[in-house]
């Protein structure tokens, strides 16, 4: 090194740069991606996947997300009674029950009939048969509608012909209401609207109740009655839908359909409709609690549906009722954050309301999952830490607005996702560590082995030239041999038990904190260690008197690092678990342990290789010599494991 000064700093850069650092992240997070995209969830912003890991709330629709979105109309209610609807969801077949005995009332069937013929009429779901099933095409509410209709033998379209839609006020999330016109072959001037929405929304349009075969005036008792009918299905855990109409002139309707048309209704009923939750939704959501994650259910749905829903599906604890977007309204934003620290079910909202809640969770230095699928839900998507688009029923400014996107709409596979997310940044930490410290042991060899041989005479100088423990090339073949197949393996480690029963990680803390450091320096000492007794033990005079050349001397020095190293991969699997927890889990590990042995034997004993690596052949015994000494560093770490477990 005397006669080459500048070697020894060359020596030092190819000892300390990981070089695979950069290529193997990039990797592992691209292996996790497509992990994340067999869980049914597509990333669209790679850093979204190291979010995941600190996600402390996850904000998620009803329907369809935490429900089958299999809406199944159960019960309707008109003027003169409730009657129960059987059958299961499309499936053609069930019966219309009163009492428990099937419909006969003559008034009552001539209101159900009313009914469900302008709860169809006002949709715009189909319904098909197929191979004797039913497929519907369009929302599923309305879907339901149809199919309860069908199911009644009631809108056939031969007897409709004489009805055709001239105008339509659509649905809206503010409005929580749609309306048709359908104009009469029969009556030239004539025209009936048919409207559906919210009940307390619609009721409050209405002057009328159709009861047997007229209209009645709405009196303010019945207005009471059909709302605690309403509050009743709702504790059900139904969703409930109002249907009203009224006859208008054609006029009124026919080139632009205004919003005053709206008024003055006869009200029809209550429909109530059930979404069951879906079988994997509660274990998920059991899921995301135990790891720290707080389930917020955000829904347009009437408060006490929400609430049974809520409830069933664990989210809240039974009787606790849902914050609604009246409620919303007359809260300021730091009123918000008081109520958004405990509430974890609004209904009635609407989309502007969860870009409030969202920024109230965040004030509150939550990370929070939003999830959406509408046009205005785009805001919300935006503004959450990670925004999830619905990939079947999304929009595509919502997937546009999104980190990731929902390909089965599913709350599980957003819980599966925040796993993945936490199993891809604890294997980045893995390989971080083990190659830090790994490449802490070459800085360490190169340098103090050339202090050693040069100030403290420990190891011996060969002419006038102070002896390199490792060349350069050999410092290059131990970065390709150990820092490329071995920390890919660790990059693909399987879970971590107890992985999800952690807190979710503080977004604030880094990557490499104090204590990984104090291990990567601690366990970079071990081998650097091991290493340099190895290499005076070899050579003559030093601390332990060899008898061995140069070249075997490093022959040494080089195989003893590369199984310190292999032993070290044991190590990174976990900071606190046992390396032999699970050992054989993950066979790709094994594969590049077992042919970084192979190479290692082949660059000893090859002769062109020989040439190339500067290596002697070695003995049994010196093998024997080499892999004990590079075990220590296994069994050193797990001492301190064993004490931090115990501590």
């Amino acid at each position: 090194l005397r006669d080459d000064p500048g070697q020894e700093s060359r020596l030092l850069a190819v000892a300390a740069v990981p070089e695979g650092l950069t290529a193997i992240t990039t990797v592992v997070l691209s292996l996790g991606t497509q992990r994340m995209a067999r869980r049914r969830m597509i990333v669209r912003k790679l850093a979204a996947v190291e979010t995941l890991g600190s996600t402390t709330v996850i904000c998620s629709d009803k329907t369809g997300t935490l429900t089958r979105n299999e809406m199944t109309v159960r019960v309707v209610t008109t003027a003169s009674g409730r009657v129960d609807l059987t059958g299961v969801g499309y499936a053609p077949g069930g019966e219309a029950l009163h009492d428990g005995r099937p419909l006969a009332d003559p008034a009552l069937v001539e209101e159900v009939r009313r009914l469900l013929h302008a709860a169809e009429r006002a949709s715009n779901a189909t319904l098909h048969e197929v191979d004797g099933r039913w497929e519907v095409q369009g929302d599923p509410t309305e879907g339901a509608l149809v199919v309860a209709a069908q199911k009644l033998g009631i809108a056939r379209p031969a007897e409709e012909a004489h009805l055709s839609r001239v105008g339509e006020i659509p649905f809206s999330s503010e409005r929580k209401l749609m309306s048709t016109a359908y104009a009469d072959a029969r009556e030239e001037d004539r025209a009936v609207v048919l409207a559906k929405g919210a009940p307390d929304v619609l009721l409050a349009r209405c002057s009328a109740e159709w009861v047997g075969s007229a209209p009645r005036p709405l009196t303010d008792e019945r207005r009471r009655a059909i709302l605690a009918v309403v509050e009743d299905l709702a504790g059900e855990a139904l969703r409930t839908l109002g249907v009203a109409g009224r006859v208008v002139q054609v006029a009124t309707v026919a080139d632009d359909m205004p919003e005053d048309v709206e008024q003055e209704l006869v009200f029809l009923g209550v429909v109530g409709m059930i979404d069951p939750p879906r079988d994997e939704a509660r274990a998920s959501v059991q899921t995301a609690r135990e790891a720290g994650i707080r389930a917020v259910m955000i829904t347009g749905d009437h408060p006490t549906t929400a609430a049974a829903i809520a409830a069933e599906l664990g989210i809240v604890d039974p009787g606790i009722g849902a914050v609604t977007g009246a409620d919303l309204d007359r809260l300021d934003d730091e009123e918000l954050r008081r109520v958004a620290r405990t509430s974890s079910t609004y209904a009635r909202v609407a989309p502007s309301d969860k870009l409030r809640i969202v920024r109230a969770l965040q004030a509150e230095n939550e990370i929070v999952a939003m999830t959406g699928d509408g046009v205005n839900d785009a805001p919300a998507l935006w503004t959450a830490d990670i925004g999830v688009a619905m990939g079947i029923t999304g929009t595509d400014v919502a997937k546009g607005a999104a980190d990731m996107i929902l390909t089965d709409d599913n709350f599980a596979s957003i819980v599966a996702a925040v796993e993945e997310g936490r199993s891809i940044f604890a294997n980045i930490q893995k390989f971080l560590r083990y190659l830090l410290s790994s490449n802490a042991s070459e800085v360490l060899v190169m340098f103090f082995g050339v202090v050693l041989a040069d100030v403290i005479g420990l190891l011996p100088e060969t002419g006038s030239a102070v002896a390199a423990p490792l060349l350069a090339t050999q410092i290059l073949w131990i970065n390709l041999v150990t820092d490329s197949g071995p920390a890919l393996a660790l990059g693909v480690e399987p879970d971590d038990p107890g992985l999800m029963q952690k807190p979710p990680r503080d977004p604030r803390s880094r990557v490499i904190d104090r204590a990984m450091w104090f291990d990567i320096i601690y366990v970079g000492v071990i081998m650097a260690v091991g290493t340099l007794l190895v290499a005076d033990w070899a050579l003559p005079g030093g601390l332990i008197d060899g008898d061995g050349t140069l070249r075997y001397a490093q022959t040494m020095t080089f195989t003893t690092l590369v199984f310190a190293q292999l032993f070290n991969v044991l190590n990174a699997r976990s900071d606190e678990r046992s390396a032999f927890a699970g050992l054989f889990t993950n066979r790709w590990l094994w594969g590049a342990l077992v042919l970084s042995v192979l190479l290692q034997i082949a660059v000893v004993y090859l002769p062109f290789l020989q040439r190339a690596f500067g290596t002697v052949d070695l003995s049994p015994s010196d093998w024997l010599v080499c892999v004990g000494v590079g075990s220590t560093v296994l069994w050193l770490r797990e001492t301190a494991k064993l004490v931090t477990r115990w501590r």
